[in-house]
């Protein structure tokens, strides 16, 4: 298994706003596309005002196939642009994990 995590910093005061969004409209286009939705989470402690999401696939081309459908679908250009404007996003970071041989994942 291959594991994308994905970790959003808001601009404070903008959590709120940028979750509402997303479950609106972004998140029904992502599990369309990408399925395996593993946890989306934000965080209590430590780094503030973020969001931490992960997406299973099968490998790095289950991956590259999934989030090229994503990327051309118009609801999700839509979306990615009215995300864009609200400006609730100051940074992100992507990881590609790789699951060990013992993992329950």
């Amino acid at each position: 298994m291959l594991v994308d995590l994905r970790t959003y910093t808001m601009v404070p005061g903008r959590l709120k706003a940028f979750l509402e969004l997303y479950e609106r409209e972004g998140l029904p286009i992502q599990q369309k596309h990408l399925g395996n939705l593993l946890g989306y989470f934000v965080t209590e402690t430590g780094d503030l005002n973020q969001v931490v999401h992960m997406w299973g696939y099968e490998s790095a081309a289950d991956r590259e196939a999934r989030r090229t459908a994503m990327e051309n679908d118009p609801d999700w250009i839509a979306y990615r642009k009215k995300s864009a404007e609200a400006g609730n996003v100051q940074h992100q970071t992507n990881k590609l994990l790789r699951s060990t041989s013992f993992s329950p994942l």
